[in-house]
């Protein structure tokens, strides 16, 4: 599988850069955590392929509502993937969600996801 990923240069500029199935061991960890921090960025209904994907965070801004009910769908969508996945909001003016993933290989990994 392939999926793409913006990464941030010091300059402020991105970078897209291919995530792809690791070929020797057949993992796909990289590649569902790509997915999964896309997912939470993008608006519900924008993906023609995956309309049940994203979360209305625009909307959600407008309307002083945070998606969680949108959020909890993408983690019970993404869980099966990993051994434990926690998405929790964190206390912010914006939607931004702590993401909390233990991969099937038992390693550990949290990051900050701002939607």
């Amino acid at each position: 599988m392939r999926a793409w990923g913006r990464t941030y240069n010091e300059d402020g500029s991105y970078q897209w850069v291919v995530v792809e199935t690791d070929p020797i061991t057949g993992d796909n960890t990289a590649l569902r955590i790509t997915q999964l921090i896309q997912v939470l960025k993008m608006d519900r209904g924008e993906s023609p392929f995956y309309a049940n994907y994203g979360i209305p965070a625009r909307l959600s801004v407008v309307q002083s509502v945070f998606p969680d009910v949108f959020v909890f769908q993408t983690q019970a969508q993404f869980a099966p993937f990993f051994a434990s996945l926690i998405i929790s909001r964190l206390p912010s003016t914006t939607p931004t969600y702590l993401v909390n993933i233990v991969t099937l290989n038992g390693q550990p990994i949290s990051m900050k996801v701002p939607v």
